[in-house]
């Protein structure tokens, strides 16, 4: 994730900005949004005493994730109304693997009304607790077996104002949403295992007002068209499907009246829970491929004149490009970018096409989110400790785009950073443990950028790109933690970098170098 601006401080890449002038970028949890318990239950049996854990233990984002299973596959099949009495109506369909044998077990869902839950197609009890959906399958689910759960929900959700991590989530914008999740937005939208380390594929089904452009990760069935101008009238003869005339705020339009529109996307390489996006509005969109041969979808909301459509399509065709020469081939099936009048000083690497806030373009946060697209989306994180290896490769690969295009150099941004001896946020926060508070802080970001390159100059530039390559195809849409990489780093180099790993990444103060 990326602000626009200045780095991020004291914490995040994709949240929104901090009073003092930090933007804050991605986001998190413990939220506080209090216990639910008022969804109705299959029956009035007793839920099972105990079942699998409720959480994956993860102290970065607490109560996140869940054990117990291994989803396979979402199918998000959605209803979007921008500005309705209710927005969102989904029925989410999770394909799972159990991991132990399940009398119960939990979902990660946050505010959102529960209409009924079955698991193999059979009526399941649930209850609500805090944003937790625990589910008891009418049959206990044997370990190893496959079983699907399908929940029916509704509600509008809530962007996430956090204290530390500021706001994310599902953003309303002039004429539509904007979803951006890092690190634990997904679950305000629909039900899951709300953790990086369980990917899977997603398959998206949405349907919004007609005249709007509905856009998700992944490849279409049917290609995206931009949608109908402001000022063009829908069917009805409303002034504008979710627009008042004037276009101001969003007009609720019946439900009976309102001509619909589906599209339907397909994500067939795993994908974390915090990188899926749904954006409904108007865009201009552009499709085709890249010199290289990757295909490419681009959309831009049309009323930000300081972001043309096609010089973005024209530059994310050739970040991707030049990106697959250097960290190895492109791990997805499309590439591209979404840009929308949203209120955000932020941009996500959202898997496949990067959504970014109304800020402006910045060609070195498109360098930065489309390196992501290998740092953090095709190689996640296990755990959010190591979130440098998504924040400091993308910083690096920002720095060098810079570089490339008549900016200060790799070496130069290095050094301007170094020379900063009394910076704490840069030398006393250990990158490769800087603690919730400062996960999305600079260290991580511009620290993390800097152990590359001091790595570059340790190894020499053939053997450290030889790394990076050796780092993306052998841990292709997996996971992978700082210590694989240190592994793979002294495999791949015949050096004993341990001790250089240490002072960069988990010793307070600044390295010698």
């Amino acid at each position: 994730m990326h602000t626009a601006g200045k780095p991020r401080s004291p914490v995040l890449r994709g949240a929104a900005a901090l009073a003092a002038g930090l933007l804050l970028a991605g986001c998190q949890v413990t939220v506080g949004h209090g216990t639910r318990d008022d969804g109705p239950v299959a029956t009035d049996a007793p839920m099972p005493a105990t079942g699998s854990a409720s959480s994956i233990g993860d102290p970065y984002v607490p109560g996140d994730g869940n054990g117990g299973y291994d989803v396979q596959n979402y199918r998000l099949k959605l209803a979007i109304t921008p500005g309705g009495a209710r927005e969102l109506d989904g029925t989410a369909t999770i394909t799972a693997k159990a991991t132990s044998r399940l009398t119960r077990f939990d979902l990660d869902l946050t505010g959102l009304d529960v209409a009924e839950v079955k698991v193999n197609g059979a009526a399941a009890r649930f209850q609500r607790d805090g944003s937790e959906l625990v589910v008891a399958p009418a049959a206990p689910v044997a370990r190893g077996a496959a079983f699907t759960t399908a929940v029916r929900y509704s509600g509008t959700p809530q962007a996430i104002n956090d204290p530390i991590l500021g706001r994310y989530g599902w953003i309303r914008t002039r004429d539509g949403v904007f979803v951006a999740c890092q690190p634990s937005g997904a679950h305000t939208w629909f039900p899951g295992n709300d953790h990086p380390s369980d990917k899977a594929t997603f398959d998206f089904e949405i349907t919004a007002p007609a005249g709007l452009t509905v856009l998700a990760n992944g490849e279409p069935e049917t290609p995206p068209a931009s949608g109908a101008p402001s000022t063009a009238p829908p069917a009805t003869g409303a002034p504008g499907p979710g627009i008042t005339a004037g276009g101001g705020g969003p007009a609720v339009v019946p439900a009976a009246h309102r001509a619909e529109t589906t599209s339907v996307w397909h994500v067939r390489q795993p994908m974390a829970t915090y990188l899926a996006t749904v954006d409904v509005g108007r865009f201009d969109v552009r499709t085709g491929t890249t010199p290289g041969g990757v295909k490419i979808i681009t959309a831009v909301d049309p009323t930000l004149s300081t972001s043309p459509v096609d010089r973005f399509h024209a530059l994310n065709a050739r970040v991707t490009d030049e990106w697959t020469k250097l960290f190895g081939p492109f791990p997805f099936g499309s590439t591209g970018g979404i840009i929308d009048d949203a209120d955000v000083g932020f941009a996500l690497e959202t898997q496949t096409r990067p959504v970014y806030g109304s800020f402006g373009l910045d060609d070195t946060i498109v360098a930065h989110e489309l390196a992501h697209q290998w740092f953090g989306d095709s190689v996640s994180l296990s755990r959010w400790q190591d979130i440098w290896l998504n924040e400091g490769f993308a910083t690096y690969a920002e720095w060098l785009w810079g570089e490339r295009n008549g900016g200060s150099t790799v070496q130069q941004q290095f050094d301007q950073r170094y020379r900063d001896a009394g910076n704490s946020e840069l030398w006393d926060v250990p990158p490769g443990n800087p603690g919730r508070r400062q996960m999305f802080g600079r260290s991580v970001y511009d620290r993390g950028g800097m152990t590359l390159v001091a790595l570059r100059q340790k190894v020499g530039e053939q053997t450290f790109y030889e790394i990076l390559r050796t780092w993306t195809k052998e841990h292709r849409l997996s996971t992978g933690t700082t210590p694989q990489f240190i592994a793979t780093a002294n495999r791949v180099s015949g050096q004993k970098l341990d001790a250089f790993f240490k002072s960069w990444l988990y010793d307070k103060g600044r390295p010698s170098r």
